[in-house]
């Protein structure tokens, strides 16, 4: 087995980029009438730690009632250009020729198409016609830490130069015009879209990824998902992820390093997905993280909300323009749906 490293990253956002206050507006617009305890709600909006969103229609658009077809037609066409551009901008940092591409890893959950994206993606980018392709859906946030983890593990069981992981989410996409729940209501406040793309190597230089862990808490599918309905993806989740991150997670790292053979006190560097300020605030409280080492995650955060699997990958990129490497050992984390964990481990 051959330990792959994170050559490049490349991200893409959409071109229609929104305050946090503009959003509220909107939203507060469209929910006061149906919602009565609204004014009681709108804090969320302030209180998330986030000033601006990329989404990729226009705000009007939201305000219109779209069939589920029509929906996932603009995913289609979006989740393209935004992969394409993540991606081309990875393979040009990594340095790479695109034929020596052996296999895409294609994570989302919030579009469905037959054939998979990637399928369109190869021809795009220029890649072998002989790549092998493996999609991944239905992960939710914990899907850009879970396809980081198969794309390193492909890489090592196989026989490819290297091996490129495409996220792309398109959060706004799954709105729904009518659903007047306090679960819209949250999701509205933090979730946004855009995509990233990584190539890995052993021929290279960057981080090392070692291992991986998931953990599937059981009887916990109905805490965040998708319902659908016939307008689309209709957005579950519970407001006690907080407390079962606070609960949890000290355990599952710590199973999680028995499993690599690694100190829990030698992890230093923290990748977490920054699903909103409480998410953020339970990662800090229940494992010691000092605030530095979040600093990332809030940034991304700020500036582009949560984008589902996206964002980890975001905040890695950042993580990497920003910390020196020094040969110490750091973690990625990602909870989604299932209800699941997912973490990497990585020496850079």
């Amino acid at each position: 087995m051959r330990n792959p490293k994170v050559l490049a990253i490349g991200t893409a956002v959409p071109g229609h980029s929104l305050s946090q206050a503009e959003i509220k507006e909107f939203a507060a617009s469209l929910f006061r009438s149906q919602l009565m305890q609204i004014d009681r709600l709108l804090p969320v909006f302030d209180n998330g730690c986030i000033k601006k969103r990329h989404i990729a229609k226009p705000l009007a658009w939201y305000g219109e009632k779209h069939s589920f077809t029509q929906a996932n037609e603009q995913y289609v066409a979006e989740a393209l250009k935004l992969a394409k551009a993540a991606a081309q901008e990875a393979i040009e940092w990594a340095g790479i020729s695109p034929e020596k591409i052996g296999m895409v890893v294609f994570v989302s959950s919030t579009g469905i198409a037959t054939p998979t994206l990637d399928a369109r993606l190869i021809q795009d980018l220029g890649l072998s016609p002989y790549t092998s392709r493996v999609p991944i859906w239905g992960l939710g946030c914990a899907g850009g830490v879970s396809g980081l983890a198969r794309a390193a593990e492909l890489y090592g069981g196989g026989n490819y130069e290297a091996v490129l992981m495409i996220s792309v989410e398109l959060c706004s996409l799954t709105f729904q015009r009518d659903d007047f729940s306090k679960s819209n209501l949250v999701g509205t406040s933090i979730f946004a879209d855009g995509a990233a793309a990584v190539v890995l190597s052993s021929d290279g230089e960057g981080p090392e990824i070692i291992g991986s862990c998931s953990m599937l808490f059981p009887d916990t599918e109905d805490m965040m998902g998708w319902d659908l309905i016939d307008s689309g993806f209709k957005v579950r989740f519970s407001g006690d992820i907080p407390s079962i991150i606070r609960n949890n997670l000290p355990d599952l790292l710590k199973q999680a390093c028995q499993h690599w053979g690694v100190d829990p006190n030698e992890i230093v560097h923290y990748v977490v997905h920054p699903g909103g300020a409480k998410v953020l605030a339970a990662y800090a409280d229940s494992l010691g993280i000092p605030d530095h080492c979040l600093q990332q995650g809030y940034e991304v955060l700020s500036a582009n909300g949560n984008m589902s699997s996206c964002s980890v990958l975001f905040v890695l990129n950042e993580f990497l323009h920003d910390v020196p490497p020094s040969g110490d050992y750091g973690v990625m984390l990602a909870l989604g749906p299932g209800f699941s964990s997912e973490q990497v481990l990585f020496r850079w």
